[in-house]
C-alpha cells in the first residue's frame, strides 16, 4: 500500500427521533449499545485495528450528546481521534471531514452505524481501492449474496444490467479530484424531491437508462465520472455482512444477533 488512509466517520443523525435511538432510549443512534457496546465504538475499534488506517476524524455526534458516552469523550480528549460537529446533511459532513485532511492523503469514509465493520474488510477494501487507479471508489456487495445470507433483511439494491449491488458504507477518496464526489452528492441531496432537476443533475439519458435496466455498473460509473469530474470506481466485497448497517430496528436486532453469535 502506497500510503495509509485517514478515516472519516460520519456519526451525525436525527438524535432521539431516530427509530433506532428511540427503540434503545439512547441520545442518538451512533451511541446505541449493540451486544453491550455503542455501535460507534465498534466502528472506531475496527479502524484502530486496521493496518491501512493511520488516523481518524469523527464528524458528530453533537457536542451535547458526547457526555452520554464517557469512553468516547476520553478517546477524543486523549487525541486518539479528532472530532468535528456534524453538518446539516451527510454530504456536508463528508465535505467537512475531507476538508480537514491534507489533499494528498487518501481518505476512507465510513459511518457510525456500520456496527459489524471489521479491520480485515477495511484493509482489503483500501488495498483494492488503490489498485483501481481511480480517484474515488465505493465498496459494494452483490445483492444476491446478501439476500442469500439474510433473506429476512431488507437492503437497498442498485440494479444494473448484469447484476444488483448493495452499498457497504465504505468510500475511498484517493486523489484530490475524487473529493468532488461529495459535492455532487450534496447537489443530488438538494434535488431529490425535484425529479426534473434530479434528472438534469444525473443526466436524463443516464437516469432513463438506469430506470430501464440498461446500464451496466461499469457504464454507469463511467457516465457518473464525467458528471462529477473524477474517475470513479467500485470494489466488490465478498462478505455479505459488509452490506449490513443499522438503519432500522430490524437491522438493530439482526446485528445484535450476529454479534451475539445467534445469527
Amino acid at each position: 500500500m502506497s500510503a495509509r488512509f485517514h478515516a472519516v466517520v460520519l456519526a451525525g443523525d436525527r438524535g432521539p427521533d431516530d427509530p433506532v435511538a428511540r427503540h434503545a432510549g439512547a441520545a442518538c443512534k451512533a451511541l446505541v449499545p449493540i451486544a453491550g457496546q455503542p455501535m460507534l465504538l465498534r466502528v472506531l475499534d475496527a479502524l484502530a485495528a486496521s493496518t491501512a488506517v493511520g488516523g481518524v476524524t469523527l464528524i458528530g455526534p453533537a457536542r451535547e450528546q458526547l457526555a452520554a458516552c464517557p469512553a468516547l469523550v476520553k478517546r477524543i480528549a486523549s487525541g486518539e481521534l479528532a472530532w468535528l460537529p456534524p453538518a446539516p446533511s451527510p454530504s456536508q459532513s463528508a465535505l467537512a471531514g475531507l476538508a480537514s485532511v491534507p489533499a494528498d492523503t487518501p481518505v476512507l469514509l465510513t459511518t457510525a452505524d456500520h456496527a459489524l465493520l471489521q479491520a480485515g474488510w477495511v484493509d482489503a477494501f483500501c488495498v483494492a481501492a488503490q489498485a483501481t487507479g481511480k480517484d474515488a471508489v465505493v465498496g459494494l456487495a452483490r445483492h444476491a449474496m446478501v439476500q442469500a445470507a439474510f433473506p429476512q433483511s431488507r437492503r437497498t439494491a442498485l440494479r444494473f444490467r448484469g447484476g444488483a449491488y448493495c452499498g457497504c458504507n465504505l468510500f475511498a477518496f484517493l486523489r484530490p479530484d475524487g473529493r468532488r464526489a461529495p459535492e455532487f452528492w450534496r447537489r443530488i441531496e438538494q434535488q431529490r424531491k425535484k425529479p426534473h432537476r434530479l434528472a438534469a443533475a444525473l443526466g436524463p439519458g443516464t437516469l432513463l437508462a438506469y430506470l430501464c435496466g440498461g446500464l451496466t455498473l461499469e457504464t454507469g460509473l463511467g457516465r457518473l465520472s464525467r458528471r462529477v469530474g473524477a474517475r470513479l470506481g467500485a470494489v466488490l466485497l465478498d462478505d455479505p455482512r459488509a452490506a449490513v448497517d443499522v438503519d432500522s430496528v430490524a437491522d438493530f436486532e439482526l446485528v445484535e444477533r450476529l454479534l451475539n453469535g445467534a445469527g
